[in-house]
């Protein structure tokens, strides 16, 4: 794991990841922004509907809180989704590097199936969050143990879309993983709670997807 992560951040210098990463933090802030224009809209058609007139300023001011808040508590989903897009670039590029055999007999996913599997990513990140807020409510008042669940729950999700991604480009049906492009659970999981983790800190968190999938190859 370790060796993983240190050639995925020596090839941060590689100027294929440095655009693939570029595209990556794009989109996603293009969505945050998409997110809070629409927040905008639909606070300006509320205070309408309510009869104030002159809500502009307001408006204004709710939507950027709530693309603030989007980008806190919903980044980890969006980076996922939008790593999907762009992730066969991103293992083509280590692979070219490190697995040359693989790179010339992986056959690319397109990108409606990296939509696919971002929005199923998103999915159950969002499915297997709301499921564990009772778990997580509970362990709020222990201090310790709401982000050691958080993180573990996140880190299971992450190793699966994280080798999904690698696996999508060497089978025609990744879901049905063989024994050779199925990571062993233990690693999986310290693969996604490295990620999981990387996603939490300001800023290195646009660079954690691009790790993330680079680790996983």
């Amino acid at each position: 794991m370790f060796q993983a992560f240190s050639r995925s951040l020596a090839q941060l210098s590689d100027k294929a990841i440095l655009v693939i990463l570029l595209k990556v933090i794009l989109l996603t802030l293009l969505l945050f922004v998409v997110f809070g224009v629409a927040a905008y809209f639909a606070l300006l058609w509320l205070f309408a509907w309510l009869g104030w007139t002159d809500g502009g300023l307001a408006a204004a001011a709710g939507a950027a809180v709530i693309a603030i808040l989007t980008g806190l508590l919903l980044f980890r989903i969006i980076a996922i989704f939008v790593l999907n897009i762009f992730s066969d670039d991103i293992v083509d590029a280590v692979e070219r590097q490190y697995y040359p055999d693989r790179a010339e007999t992986a056959r690319p996913p397109s990108y409606v199936l990296g939509i696919k599997m971002g929005l199923a990513s998103a999915g159950r990140a969002l499915g297997y969050n709301l499921l564990a807020v009772p778990v997580y409510l509970v362990l709020l008042v222990t201090g310790v143990g709401l982000p050691i669940a958080f993180f573990s729950v996140n880190a299971v999700l992450l190793g699966r879309d994280l080798q999904d991604m690698v696996a999508a480009r060497h089978i025609a049906d990744h879901q049905k993983l063989t024994a050779e492009w199925s990571l062993p659970k233990l690693e999986r999981f310290f693969l996604g709670l490295v990620s999981a983790l990387l996603l939490a800190i300001p800023f290195v968190n646009f660079l954690a997807p691009v790790l993330g999938a680079a680790m996983a190859t």
